[in-house]
């Protein structure tokens, strides 16, 4: 999938998980969308107790704020493949088919996977 195919509302979370990898200067930024349109973003969370991934920890967020659904996700990430556990989460809330957008840090989507 070629960025200029992604409706505007993706291309949104792309960029919001670029923005979140950039400004806090961690390995992967995140973003989901709910079913009501409302955004989670996230970065990586690195603590010596906690560590979650950028799209973990934007699901947790969605969890926690009372979605129900999520209709899309993103990741900016420098890894070739998303994780089996991300995916999961993905798929927990949004359900198998939800996409989940895979771009590199300079926001080019690169892969389009689902979440089941």
């Amino acid at each position: 999938m070629t960025d200029t195919a992604l409706d505007p509302e993706d291309r949104k979370i792309v960029t919001l998980a670029r923005s979140a990898r950039a400004r806090n200067g961690v390995p992967e930024g995140a973003a989901v969308r709910d079913e009501t349109g409302r955004t989670y973003v996230a970065g990586t969370v690195a603590l010596d107790s906690l560590k979650l991934s950028a799209l973990r920890t934007a699901v947790a967020m969605a969890v926690a704020s009372g979605a129900k659904s999520l209709e899309a996700a993103a990741v900016v990430t420098e890894a070739d493949e998303v994780a089996g556990e991300d995916l999961a989460a993905v798929g927990d809330l949004g359900g198998a088919g939800t996409p989940v957008y895979v771009a590199s840090p300079d926001g080019s989507v690169r892969l389009t996977v689902s979440a089941g």
